[in-house]
């Protein structure tokens, strides 16, 4: 009897074994990914314009003849380095006259102080009149007088004459001469003479929208300025002509106060380093700049996340290997990933692939996608095997 009962529950466990066997085949297989935490930051993108951070137009100080230019157009110049020189006998001719009057001036001075010196001890002896020493006082005071402007004469001259060697008021790159030699320069003639432009760091000014500008601040992100708070900045990149990336990032450095009222924008302005001299002035590019980040937030692949008439959803794999389709709320997008803001926990696995089938509450067999690669791997070597075989 007890032989008859063993048979009969080996049996039972052979059939559900079977059937067990049988739904597990039958099940589909997916790929699951869980959710995780990560940071996405928010861009915007603009059309922006190279500046130079310094552009100085350089001007002759004083009139005359141009005898010489010592530059090439193009070229890098040093500040302080001599570029044109204008003819400068006539303000020669004015220091060497400021100086004869500056002698001439202390030579009354010191001749007004030995009459004081004289009169002095005669009006104390009653032996001069109060009148002669008023007037010997003055005297020596106009003296004076006339050293101190024959003294700022002759630095006024010696000014002229310095200017008539003009110099480079910053380093950079200077542009072609805009006179010739032996052109008048000055104040009957051309006064611009060339320009310098710094480049080994450039500005790069673009147009944001007032929408953009609102997010912005409602994100307590102000533009213009530095927030030690946070662990990011209003970063900004740009590209090259060839629609390549620039190496070197840009801080936002100042936004314009007032919206314009014709195009409904503010002006925006970010500096960056420009050491190998790559962007170059007035060159058109595209601008990315770093407007948030979202830290710490839930994100899933983007191919995981599917939309109809009620909302985004995603499949869900609860441990019971059950499929939930759960309705979720959406973020921003970045780099195929996108933030899930609500309906989805951390660590939750969801289905990334072979959902196209799948439907609430069926079962599937859950893998991921190094589990997937494995078996990958173990079926190519058993097939391997098999073909040495033959």
């Amino acid at each position: 009897m007890n032989r008859k009962k063993t048979i009969c529950l080996i049996a039972a466990l052979c059939l559900l074994a079977s059937a067990c066997k049988e739904m597990t085949e039958n099940l589909p297989i997916v790929e699951v990914e869980p959710a995780a935490i990560d940071n996405i930051e928010i861009y915007g993108e603009y059309v922006g314009l190279i500046e130079a951070s310094h552009r100085v137009e350089i001007h002759a100080r004083v009139e005359g003849f141009l005898e010489r230019i010592t530059f090439s157009g193009g070229k890098r110049v040093t500040t302080g380095e001599p570029l044109f020189y204008i003819n400068n006998a006539t303000y020669k001719a004015k220091v060497e006259k400021a100086k004869a009057q500056l002698k001439r001036d202390e030579a009354q001075a010191l001749k007004a102080e030995g009459d004081l010196a004289r009169i002095e001890p005669l009006y104390n002896q009653n032996a001069a009149s109060r009148l002669d020493l008023d007037n010997a006082i003055a005297a020596l005071n106009m003296a004076k007088a006339n050293v101190a402007m024959s003294k700022a004469d002759l630095e006024q001259a010696d000014l002229e004459l310095g200017y008539t060697i003009v110099r480079s008021p910053l380093s950079g790159y200077i542009s072609e001469s805009y006179v010739d030699i032996g052109n008048l320069v000055g104040k009957s003639g051309t006064s611009l003479l060339a320009t310098v432009v710094s480049r080994d760091t450039v500005l790069v000014d673009f147009k944001m929208t007032s929408l953009d500008y609102l997010r912005s601040q409602r994100r307590n992100v102000h533009l213009g300025e530095l927030d030690s708070t946070r662990s990011w900045q209003p970063t900004v990149t740009v590209t090259l002509a060839d629609n390549s990336v620039y190496s070197e990032k840009g801080i936002v450095d100042f936004a314009s106060p007032q919206v314009d009222p014709k195009t409904g924008t503010f002006g925006v302005r970010a500096k960056l380093p420009n050491p190998n001299q790559v962007l170059l002035p007035g060159q058109f590019t595209r601008v990315k700049l770093l407007l948030d980040v979202m830290e710490n937030v839930v994100v899933v692949p983007r191919k995981a996340i599917s939309i109809e008439k009620g909302g985004a959803f995603i499949f869900v794999i609860l441990p019971d290997s059950v499929i939930e389709k759960r309705y979720v709320e959406t973020g921003p997008e970045q780099e195929n990933k996108i933030v899930v803001t609500r309906g989805l926990n951390v660590g939750e696995n969801i289905v990334v692939e072979g959902f196209q089938k799948l439907g609430h509450g069926q079962r599937a067999i859950p893998r991921t996608k190094e589990e997937e690669q494995k078996i990958e791997a173990l079926q190519k070597e058993q097939n391997s095997k098999g073909e040495d075989k033959e």
